[in-house]
């Protein structure tokens, strides 16, 4: 079969390559079908020209997925119409954490013929075999589609792929690789080119603001891991990796084993990952950076105990402080994230974090505040419609998230226009003092030039 699979423009100048269609690309190829990758992000082609592309091409499925961002979810509407309007419509499917916890919601907005729930390889590849034997496709796990009648169909839901190691590595050679490995991850040299790398499935934690569906964690080996960046390196000389798992840190042990295996592999890579505060001690974080850690993005969300426990998120403001402060004193740079709003909080709470990233920010990365969003499949998304904040995910999408920068639903007992006087006031110290920490490290720099004839000065470059 003929398989079109869309990787949408989110209007950056450089995108992160689409690790998941790329695993989608991988398992459709391995099953035999002549897949092709539309990739308007790279050339920024209007939604007209995908229309005019799908007429031509004469393809049998069209797909692509999104996740539950206010600007993803009308960006989906756009190409949706676009697929519509084609002469030769195929069969539509839309999948990823955007769809997923609504797909009755989804179906109607986008005209999909079918939604593919969680995890998709498995199951876009059955539903791939029946619709080109022309068999019915309604008894495929893990999907939902309108009947006849109108009615929202929700299949059994499919099991999670128990052996990551058997799905194939993303099918880099359907996308433009060049393009991808010049975006500039956190601490990446200017010569290096990088790209992501997913060592294990899920997080063994459940924040009442995460959206993530299936629960726990699946690791991948570590034989599968490195052999991947191996290939990445041999063949498009990738030197620095991104691992964008949902949480890398998921314990010290299973940490110390990987950055172990990477140091005998002797790789010789830079990576970044997701970590967790309470497991970040000395002695783990010298060996991260012993194998190649530069940077470690950490998800603070509240610098208050209270409201760390009303979010679930299992961490004390004590972790946090003692795990930055680690990360820091062994000289590797840590990726600070503070959210505001969720249940409980006040300015006060907000002002904690505040002064928490005003001490603590080393200047690479810029770091503002945003407020929480109950998205929806997170647990404050129903509640938030337990208290009659929300009515529906139409009333999400339509009405109340139109930003992320702005309140989707006030759970504080400040008024909104209080609570984004309060957010203007936290992020114009932020923005300031990152500015000004970075204007002395251009002074300090031209003395070194001037008065030290630094002869590795290569001009005053912003990337």
């Amino acid at each position: 079969m003929k398989i079109l699979l869309i990787v949408y423009d989110n209007d950056s100048f450089l995108h992160w390559f689409p690790v998941g269609l790329g695993y989608i690309a991988a398992v459709l190829k391995r099953e035999g079908h002549d897949v092709e990758v539309y990739q308007q992000d790279v050339y920024h082609y209007p939604e007209e020209h995908l229309t005019a592309h799908i007429d031509k091409g004469h393809y049998d499925i069209v797909g692509m997925g999104v996740s539950g961002g206010y600007y993803q979810y009308r960006k989906l509407l756009k190409i949706s119409q676009a697929i519509n309007r084609s002469r030769n419509k195929p069969f539509f499917v839309i999948g990823g954490h955007g769809p997923s916890p609504e797909p009755g919601y989804f179906l109607n907005k986008t005209g999909a013929d079918a939604v593919v729930m969680g995890e998709g390889e498995n199951t876009i590849v059955e539903l791939s075999r029946v619709i080109g034997d022309k068999k019915s496709w309604k008894a495929v796990k893990g999907i939902a589609y309108i009947d006849d009648k109108g009615s929202l169909v929700v299949t059994e839901p499919r099991p999670l792929i128990k052996d990551l190691d058997s799905i194939p590595y993303p099918e880099w050679g359907l996308f433009n690789i060049d393009y991808y490995s010049l975006f500039r991850f956190p601490n990446i040299k200017h010569n290096q080119r990088g790209l992501p790398v997913i060592t294990g499935r899920g997080c063994p934690y459940s924040c009442n603001f995460c959206y993530r569906m299936e629960k726990g964690m699946r690791p991948r080996t570590a034989k599968s891991i490195i052999a991947e960046v191996q290939t990445l390196k041999k063949k498009y000389g990738v030197t620095y990796i991104s691992f964008c798992d949902d949480l890398f840190m998921v314990s010290e042990a299973r940490t110390v084993e990987l950055c172990n295996e990477f140091l005998k592999a002797d790789l010789g890579i830079n990576w970044y990952c997701n970590g967790r505060l309470n497991f970040a001690s000395k002695k783990t974080l010298e060996l991260m950076k012993k194998a190649g850690c530069v940077f470690v993005n950490y998800g603070i969300e509240a610098m208050d105990d209270q409201i760390l426990k009303n979010m679930n998120k299992v961490l004390t403001t004590e972790q946090i402080i003692k795990g930055v402060e680690n990360t820091l004193d062994i000289g590797m740079s840590p990726g600070l994230n503070i959210i505001f709003g969720n249940i409980g909080e006040n300015k006060e709470t907000l002002n904690k974090g505040v002064e928490f990233l005003l001490k603590y920010d080393d200047a690479s990365q810029l770091r503002t505040i945003r407020p929480v969003t109950p998205y929806p499949g997170s647990p404050l998304y129903y509640y938030a419609i337990e208290k009659g904040m929300l009515k529906d995910c139409e009333d999400f999408y339509e009405k109340k998230h139109v930003n992320s920068d702005l309140l989707t639903c006030n759970f504080t007992d400040m008024s909104d226009d209080d609570f984004h006087e309060a957010l203007l006031e936290a992020n114009t110290k932020l923005i300031k003092n990152h500015f000004d920490r970075k204007s002395h490290q251009a002074i300090d720099q031209s003395v070194k030039l001037y008065r030290g004839h630094d002869t590795s000065f290569r001009g005053y470059r912003h990337t």
